[in-house]
């Protein structure tokens, strides 16, 4: 992870299969596309998501999304429609990643997916929907590779329940990250919360704390500003190349060019924050000097003649004896002529 700014991850989901009917072309080629626009972008990883719809949801299963946005009634159907990836399309996949220059990772959802991504994924992520299936935590936190792991739509003791799973398989406190997040699509701005970003790194204070958002992207990017402010070191968020598309996940995510903004905001809240040590900065060293106040004669004094308070003023600049030793200065003969208005040296007295 960079300390520069948050690790950013673009997690792709399945809004490539829309760019890819648009464009005419194949999923694997609009997911290699999104890569492209990712690395351009200034993204750290490439994200996808490992499923088979018979392996994740069960034909009863119902949509819980926007219904306005998404029609597909269910999760089943809506799965079906995504799931056309096997193990040789993820491994195409991860070396393009790895060649553009960003890691790769992909979201398992299932054991099969989790065993044949082991040696593609620089980490794996895993789904808030998955915080409670604690036989499939223990499973890939065997494997001892890092793990992300959202934490939407939980009471904080399951969040313990389930570190307390990964890290009885092996894994060290580094290599888990937690990722607060609001399992609601879109989520209100409102519902963001992101006050818990501190509340885990208060009660998970070994661990990796981020963000992985579904709030619909502003003009500024203010809410991943916002996260990072609360001390994110790891932002995900939806990426697709329209966000005016009809489909699964179009309606939340951000283009490119939010990315951009989004990353030129965490450079600039860095800049801006910048050290914890309070010092004088080069860039204070002039103004303080000039700016603060010296002792300074109130009329003209003859060499041997004893300072009183009525002789001295607190005058800019601070190229003298500081007004801070003023009881010492009282009661001091001085060792020459000085006029009015004669900023006090200690030589002079």
């Amino acid at each position: 992870m960079k300390s520069s700014k948050p690790y950013v991850i673009a997690e792709f989901g399945v809004n490539f299969y829309d760019t890819a009917k648009v464009m005419n072309i194949t999923p694997l080629e609009a997911a290699k596309l999104y890569i492209d626009r990712a690395a351009e972008t200034g993204i750290d990883c490439a994200k996808f998501q490992a499923y088979k719809a018979n392996t994740i949801a069960s034909k009863n299963s119902p949509a819980y999304w926007d219904r306005t946005k998404e029609p597909t009634d269910s999760q089943y159907k809506l799965f079906t429609k995504f799931d056309s990836f096997d193990e040789k399309d993820y491994r195409e996949l991860a070396d393009y990643t790895h060649e553009k220059g960003m890691d790769f990772t992909a979201t398992p959802f299932d054991y099969n997916s989790a065993d044949f991504l082991y040696d593609m994924v620089d980490f794996y992520k895993i789904a808030s929907a998955d915080l409670s299936n604690l036989p499939f935590l223990r499973h890939i936190a065997e494997k001892g590779k890092k793990v992300m792991v959202s934490v939407g739509a939980a009471y904080l003791s399951e969040v313990d329940e389930a570190v307390r799973v990964i890290k009885d398989a092996g894994l060290k406190s580094n290599d888990i990250t937690l990722l607060h997040c609001v399992l609601s699509y879109p989520t209100k701005p409102e519902d963001a919360n992101l006050r818990i970003i501190k509340t885990l790194k208060r009660d998970f204070p070994d661990l990796h704390v981020g963000f992985s958002d579904h709030v619909a992207p502003d003009d500024t990017m203010m809410t991943l500003a916002a996260a990072y402010m609360e001390g994110a070191e790891v932002i995900e968020k939806h990426f697709t190349l329209d966000k005016t598309l009809q489909g699964n996940d179009h309606y939340h995510a951000g283009e490119p060019e939010d990315f951009a903004k989004a990353i030129a905001n965490f450079r600039w809240i860095d800049k801006v924050l910048g050290s914890d040590v309070k010092t004088v900065l080069p860039c204070e060293e002039i103004p303080r000097r000039e700016a603060r106040r010296s002792l300074v004669l109130t009329r003209d004094m003859k060499a041997g003649e004893v300072i009183t308070k009525k002789d001295l003023m607190p005058k800019r600049p601070g190229t003298g004896i500081s007004p801070k030793y003023t009881d010492i200065v009282i009661g001091r003969a001085v060792k020459e002529n000085l006029t009015e208005d004669t900023i006090l040296t200690w030589d002079m007295i």
